[in-house]
């Protein structure tokens, strides 16, 4: 072969073997942005998952109607704005809600939404939680003695104000039964302590004789039952109002009244508006209850929740304009309205906000 012909052959080797050495290089640097791609997404989306916001939300109990709804509202209001929500019952229990919250912290909630079953206890609560760098919404009952963030419900002492104005405006003379909600609850507190506003005044005066005065432990309704009956003996019956802290009491006082045939004759007052209540005060062995929307509650609790978990300070809540005491500080609160309940407005105020519909408060 010709010195000419080797050396373009050698010319064309060279070439063939750069452009093969080339096109492989573009191939992997092709794979690697191709990778690096696909990374890109995931760690965002992992990203985002580090950072959703995750709710403790801690109850006394499901029992009770209210309960049942205050969670499935809270529940869809904060998945709506990004957030898990992790619920727990305590079933009246406060050991059980002890350990139960301990569990949350341990899960890692980035707030904590805690309606006490003990009001005083679940101070050392608040306590675990903060060491934890964990905000605490005191929701529904105030907690006592704690440096609680900030407390969300309805102005409670004007709950009681309206069951005793209603009471006392319906039986301004007579003898009367009064029983308040737990001792544990600082609500009920505030429920008795507004009632008495309207009912001892009368008492002082002589135009009420107040035959009957005890606690319902738990709000336990059996516990309800048992203490009115051993209040109607002792007093051979002659009771002409009863004030009954909500509608779970009042179902077992309203049952003692009716073994009597006493249901539907002695004024007796409610509270949650629930379905079974509805129903006795359409039938007339209830005189009224007071309607707390607590969807409202529920979502408004969500919406701070998420607010505050995500760094807001309550001092930035406009809606925080009120204080409520609870022992040891003034705390930031925000206080809804509750509603008068009678026959005269069950539908215009539970069937048309879609509280009940018109077949579950008239259907047998």
């Amino acid at each position: 072969m010709s010195k000419v012909k080797r050396a373009l052959v050698l010319l064309l080797v060279l070439i063939m073997t750069v452009s093969l050495v080339a096109g492989c290089g573009g191939s992997n640097t092709n794979t690697q942005s191709n990778s690096s791609t696909e990374t890109q997404p995931n760690s965002s989306s992992n990203t985002e998952t580090a950072k959703k916001i995750k709710i403790g939300f801690s109850l006394p109990t499901l029992r009770e109607e209210r309960y049942q709804r205050d969670r499935d509202a809270f529940v869809a209001k904060a998945e709506s704005l990004g957030a898990e929500v992790l619920v727990q019952a305590a079933n009246n229990d406060e050991n059980v809600q002890n350990s139960q919250v301990e569990n949350l912290i341990t899960q890692g909630i980035d707030i904590l939404v805690l309606d006490p079953q003990n009001a005083d206890s679940a101070a050392a609560l608040v306590e675990e939680a903060h060491k934890a760098g964990i905000k605490v919404i005191s929701y529904d009952r105030l907690i006592r003695n704690a440096d609680v963030d900030i407390y969300l419900s309805f102005d409670n002492e004007r709950v009681g104000e309206m069951q005793g104005e209603f009471i006392t405006n319906l039986v301004p003379k007579g003898n009367y039964f009064v029983f308040a909600g737990a001792p544990t609850d600082n609500n009920a507190t505030l429920f008795k302590k507004g009632a008495m506003k309207y009912i001892q005044p009368l008492a002082d005066k002589g135009d009420i004789k107040i035959v009957f005065d005890q606690a319902i432990k738990d709000w336990d309704p059996n516990e309800a039952l048992k203490l009115a009956e051993n209040a109607l003996t002792a007093n051979k019956n002659n009771v002409q109002a009863v004030l009954a802290p909500n509608d779970g009491t009042a179902g077992g006082i309203i049952q003692a009244l009716a073994a009597q045939g006493l249901a539907g004759k002695v004024p007796i007052t409610g509270q949650d508006a629930e379905l079974a209540a509805i129903k006795r005060i359409v039938a007339g062995t209830q005189s009224m209850t007071i309607f707390k929307d607590v969807r409202k509650l529920a979502e408004k609790s969500a919406e701070v929740a998420v607010a505050l978990a995500q760094g807001k300070e309550v001092k930035d809540l406009s809606e925080a304009n009120k204080t409520v005491n609870n022992g040891k500080m003034d705390v930031p609160s925000i206080l809804l309205d509750p509603v008068v309940i009678t026959k005269d407005n069950v539908d215009s105020e539970l069937i048309d906000s879609g509280w009940f519909t018109k077949d579950q408060v008239y259907s047998n």
